[in-house]
């Protein structure tokens, strides 16, 4: 293929991806193919001369986009998300035409230089302190864009196994490297990502998996505990992996008592915030990031919620010094005449080369800046609030943690195999797709809000066929599930004296009917209407009539339905907010909702 061809077929396949993810809801998200689809199109050996570039493109049609999942469908709710854009996509084009390998500065001075200044940027924008940034002769510290987090938390805790066995050669002197390493002993929750068990594995220490509390979050007192007793065996406590936004139901360690602990034990704290990080870009979820002074290394990838694609994970620490005598080797045709003076980047990482990742990082930054990234995030969490809204409206449905940011678990009440059938079922019929995850023995379907294209009617879209599927399911197995049991009025009112004899049916301000009910339904008005009317604005409405109703509602002291209820709250005039005119519940509550929910 020469200049002119490559022009040509070039225009022709950015044409082809346009078309591609504008038009992606057309596409079954999930494939519907088997294991082994693709012998049956291809030929069992290469070609002997080289085929028309035609035939080529029509076979991305033919054999490639039906084995594909669609990971850029606004209908694809697996894992967490793995987005692109169009800034993305054309920075790694140029990155993949210099094809320079960044392993030292003089390989590529603007390689090293680049990915230096963005992640100062990403660094800075997510609120990191100075000592994690490069700052010259002021801190130790930097970062660096690895592959995955998968690879970071392997770079940190070799780092952190490395420091160890220096600082116990310096007290105890006398063993083996493997014999300290033996004794070495590493810790996380027991909702860490299995890439943290991975790295124990390869480091060949120990892992110690730590029970999570009630919200699935690792505290310092149980990690203290753990500890306390590996030292008393004689084992050697060495690196702590904390989680910002766990993969099984994004629950976040309490950063900041780990951090307390792993400083008096001087232990090595890598924080794994995959996900989440994206979302500190946004000051009001960096209440989740309390304590990060303390940590001595983090990792994030821009790579699933920044809409810069894969591969790119952005990784700080504090002191590159533990790098550098990790993975240092030097030599000869690898020095240049800068060595020392400039960083070069293989002595931070595994591999000894690696790609221009940070054109791509520097293009998203710029096109979309701050702000837009900001707006990104946060819409990608009002999505998820409307789905938690959605299915705490269906009686036949649970949510057994707490929604935070874009993520949502969800479950049908009863069973687990009922849930799996669902998930089953649903990710067979490739509408949408859904991955599971067990929460203390729960089997919960994983719902994400993932691609940059998501929107409202999408939302509805999935979740009416999530309603369809689990209705079928439901009456093959003759199961029905209620909401709650019915409370008979006479017992609803030896429980609680205020309530009313009767109850207010009507919303008509001027002649509301009156009638005699045989039970009754009691609602917890505070989190119907948190959860259910979550992000949306309710006008305050100042009729006169209606503001005379509600002051009798309050005069007379005893409950009524839910309808006079909502009046009351959306009056601002239940008692609770009397400062307050209007009490609506907004999209700009996200802030102190997940504050409250983030702290302990």
């Amino acid at each position: 293929m020469n200049f002119d061809e490559y022009r040509k077929h070039g225009k022709e396949m950015v044409d082809y991806i346009a078309d591609y993810l504008e038009n992606i809801r057309d596409r079954r998200v999930f494939p519907n193919v088997q294991p082994g689809y693709m012998r049956n199109l291809l030929p069992e050996s290469a070609p002997i001369e080289g085929e028309e570039w035609h035939r080529i493109f029509e076979d991305i049609e033919r054999v490639i986009m039906p084995g594909i999942t669609h990971w850029q469908s606004p209908h694809m709710h697996a894992y967490f998300p793995a987005l692109n854009s169009g800034p993305s996509l054309l920075g790694d084009m140029l990155a993949d035409a210099i094809n320079c390998l960044g392993f030292t500065w003089a390989s590529s001075p603007a390689c090293t230089e680049l990915e230096t200044i963005v992640m100062n940027w990403l660094g800075k924008m997510i609120g990191l302190p100075d000592d994690f940034l490069h700052t010259g002769g002021k801190s130790k510290g930097g970062g660096v864009i690895q592959t995955t987090s998968s690879e970071s938390t392997l770079v940190c805790l070799l780092a952190g196994r490395t420091q160890a066995i220096r600082r116990f050669h310096e007290r105890t002197p006398g063993l083996q490297d493997s014999e300290i390493n033996a004794r070495l002993v590493a810790y996380c929750s027991d909702q860490a990502h299995s890439s943290v068990e991975k790295a124990a594995l390869i480091g060949l220490v120990r892992m110690r998996f730590i029970e999570s509390d009630e919200n699935l979050a690792l505290r310092g007192a149980a990690l203290e505990e753990a500890i306390k007793d590996d030292i008393k065996l004689g084992l050697i406590p060495f690196w702590v992996c904390a989680t910002l936004g766990t993969t099984g139901a994004c629950a976040f360690d309490n950063l900041n008592e780990i951090g307390d602990i792993c400083m008096e034990h001087k232990i090595w704290l890598h924080v794994d915030a995959a996900y989440a990080g994206s979302a500190f870009i946004c000051p009001e979820y960096r209440i989740w990031l309390k304590g990060i002074e303390k940590a001595d290394s983090i990792a994030f990838n821009p790579s699933k919620w920044l809409m810069v694609h894969f591969d790119c994970t952005a990784m700080w620490v504090k002191n590159s010094c533990a790098l550098h005598r990790t993975f240092n080797v030097e030599p000869l045709y690898l020095q240049h005449e800068n060595s020392g003076l400039a960083i070069d980047y293989m002595h931070w990482q595994i591999p000894l080369s690696k790609k221009f990742r940070a054109l791509k990082l520097w293009f998203v930054l710029r096109n979309y800046g701050i702000k837009g990234l900001q707006k990104h995030i946060r819409e990608g969490v009002r999505l998820a609030q409307k789905f938690e809204a959605l299915v705490l409206a269906d009686n036949r449905f649970e949510i057994p943690a707490p929604r935070h940011l874009g993520m949502v678990v969800f479950r049908i009440k009863g069973e687990n195999d009922l849930t799996e059938r669902l998930l089953k079922r649903l990710n067979h019929r490739g509408n949408l797709h859904c991955v599971p995850a067990s929460l203390k023995g729960k089997y919960v379907i994983r719902f994400t809000v993932t691609s940059t294209h998501t929107s409202n009617d999408d939302l509805l879209k999935d979740w009416a066929e999530i309603r369809k599927v689990s209705t079928e399911l439901l009456e093959e197995l003759n199961i029905h599930i209620t909401d709650r049991a019915r409370v008979h009025l006479k017992d609803t009112r030896e429980k609680n004296e205020a309530f009313g004899s009767s109850l207010l049916l009507a919303n008509s301000p001027m002649s509301p009917k009156i009638v005699n009910g045989s039970f009754a339904a009691i609602f917890d008005a505070d989190e119907f209407l948190a959860k259910t009317y979550a992000g949306i604005r309710i006008a305050s409405q100042n009729s006169p009539a209606m503001r005379r109703r509600v002051r009798g509602i309050l005069m007379s002291g005893k409950q009524f339905s839910l309808d006079s209820r909502m009046d009351l709250v959306f009056h601002g005039l239940d008692g609770r907010d009397s400062g307050s005119k209007n009490h609506a519940i907004t999209e700009d509550g996200e802030e102190t909702w997940e504050g409250t929910k983030g702290s302990f």
